[in-house]
């Protein structure tokens, strides 16, 4: 009977068995939210990519479970991109391709104690440098990012006050490390349970003596939800929806009601009349009201996704333009070599334009809020310039209505507890459809969510938290430390290639010395 390392020679078995592997974070995140399996999750991927017989079967093999993993969390998009969803994958899954041979230089084989000493920090660094050139939003922003999965856990969370959703990527990735060493290498266990314990002892550190955000008060703010609507006028339809369901908000003394993405099909200065009864609304409730325009502006070409505030007099002048957009959900990169995807799936028939910069607003009561439009809440940088720029609440305006019977809604969702223990500052996640929640200054949660079936108000009191976690001071430390890690391989690497090689002359050995033989004395 074959072994199973006999069996693993075929490349058409290690391929199908690496973008299986690849695949299996996926259940870390929500829906299924096993969040302990992120910690595991990674082991049958390195095992497979560390037996390779080669330093290039490595790089394919990371490859093949890049490519599993980017289709994994990207599920949700087949019924919009159709095959064009796998071909996004496999460029992606290209970036992990580094990270299998660096698994392979440092774990295959009988690697010594110093060799996984290194693989427990130069593996998760390499990890964190893939993320972070995914994470751009050309390449489709930082979805599923693995220490994202950890949105629900609280020592996790402090940890993500402390260096982000970053630091909590490169622990889980390092503790994967140290479970395959575990599991596979007996004469470098040591070196592994040193870093089990050390990730410990970061946990602990971080909260025993990382500091809290402090609540000073709290506001009352209201989202409106008014769930999936169909059929022809669909978008009258949405606002005359919106607009029942906030007159219901009347005499309840809120700061703030908030509605989710495209809540208004038009441009509110082309639109007077939806201006003014979105500002009788203000009036009749005694707050502002944060719409969402998805619509060609009438003072400037193109389209464009903003978040405006309405108050008692109409719109009060603080817009917000959408920044970064979904790539093919908003627009198409290269069109001019990319657009025949518009025609295999959902893509944007025409691009919608991006704002400049980010905006702080005002709202009636004097709170002041750091709104962000749909993924834009996945991005950690958006979030923690808005805290630094003295949001004291962040609000995410979005609509998943493609996507309402897959996991997306519910990770969407998940991502605001992050970003607010990041920050420091509550965070209000609002959907048009989809999953509305709330979460406040340490990532806990704020009273009930609004599921994807609903078509409801919900009115949440929002803490409000003052001081600056060590995120928001300090930015995104760990990648820098990373970059630093693979600096210096890269130097000890180029250093070993170029240096000489000493060569050993051979041992002298003496010449033979000749022996005579003295000639035979007659016998006497």
């Amino acid at each position: 009977m074959d072994s199973p390392e006999r069996r693993l020679v075929s490349p058409w078995r290690r391929g199908v068995l690496g973008v299986a592997a690849g695949a299996l974070p996926v259940f870390a995140f929500p829906a299924p939210s096993l969040w302990w399996f992120a910690y595991v999750a990674l082991v049958p991927w390195i095992l497979l990519v560390r037996s390779a017989p080669t330093a290039k079967r490595a790089a394919y093999d990371g490859w093949l479970g890049g490519l599993g993993f980017m289709l994994a969390v990207h599920h949700w998009l087949l019924p919009s991109l159709h095959v064009f969803t796998v071909v996004i994958a496999a460029l992606l899954g290209a970036l992990w391709a580094p990270w299998g041979w660096l698994v392979r230089r440092f774990l295959g084989g009988l690697p010594s104690p110093w060799q996984v000493t290194a693989a427990l920090v130069v593996l998760p660094s390499g990890w964190l440098m893939v993320e972070l050139v995914r994470s751009w939003q050309g390449l489709g922003g930082p979805w599923g990012l693995l220490g994202s999965s950890q949105w629900q856990v609280e020592p996790a969370l402090r940890l993500a006050s402390v260096g982000g959703v970053w630091l909590l990527s490169f622990l889980v990735v390092a503790v994967n490390v140290a479970v395959s060493v575990l599991v596979a290498v007996r004469r470098a266990r040591l070196p592994a349970v040193a870093g089990l314990v050390a990730t410990a002892a970061a946990a602990s550190a971080a909260w025993a003596w990382s500091p809290r955000p402090d609540v000073d008060g709290r506001v009352r703010i209201a989202v409106v939800q008014p769930g999936v609507i169909d059929g022809v006028d669909s978008i009258d339809k949405r606002f005359a929806r919106e607009e029942a369901l906030t007159r219901t908000l009347a005499g309840q003394d809120l700061d703030l009601i908030a509605w989710g993405e495209s809540s208004v099909g038009f441009d509110l200065a082309a639109r007077p009349d939806l201006a003014d009864r979105t500002a009788t609304l203000s009036r009749l409730t005694g707050a502002d009201v944060l719409v969402n325009v998805d619509a060609r502006r009438s003072d400037r070409p193109g389209i464009y996704k903003s978040s405006v505030l309405v108050g008692p007099q109409g719109p009060t002048g603080d817009r917000y333009d959408k920044m970064r957009l979904v790539p093919f959900g908003e627009y198409v990169p290269a069109r001019g070599v990319l657009g025949w995807a518009t025609s295999v799936g959902k893509a944007a028939g025409e691009d919608r334009r991006q704002g400049t910069e980010q905006v702080v607003m005002n709202v009636g009561h004097g709170l002041r809020i750091g709104p962000m439009v749909c993924f834009e809440s996945a991005f950690p940088d958006m979030s923690r310039h808005l805290a630094q720029d003295g949001a004291e609440v962040l609000l995410a305006q979005s609509s998943t209505s493609s996507f309402q019977r897959s996991w997306a809604p519910e990770q969407h969702a998940s991502l605001a507890a992050l970003r607010a223990a990041e920050t420091g500052r509550s965070m209000v996640h609002a959907t048009l459809t989809g999953v509305s929640a709330v979460y406040g200054p340490s990532g806990e949660r704020v009273g009930s969510r609004l599921g994807t079936d609903a078509s409801a108000t919900m009115v949440y009191e929002v803490p409000l938290a003052r001081g600056v976690t060590p995120y928001v001071r300090f930015g995104d430390w760990p990648v820098y430390t990373a970059l630093l890690i693979l600096a210096a391989l890269c130097a000890t690497e180029v250093t070993r290639a170029f240096r000489p090689r000493r060569t050993v002359p051979p041992p002298r050995v003496p010449p033979a010395r000749t022996v005579r033989e003295s000639p035979a004395r007659p016998g006497r």
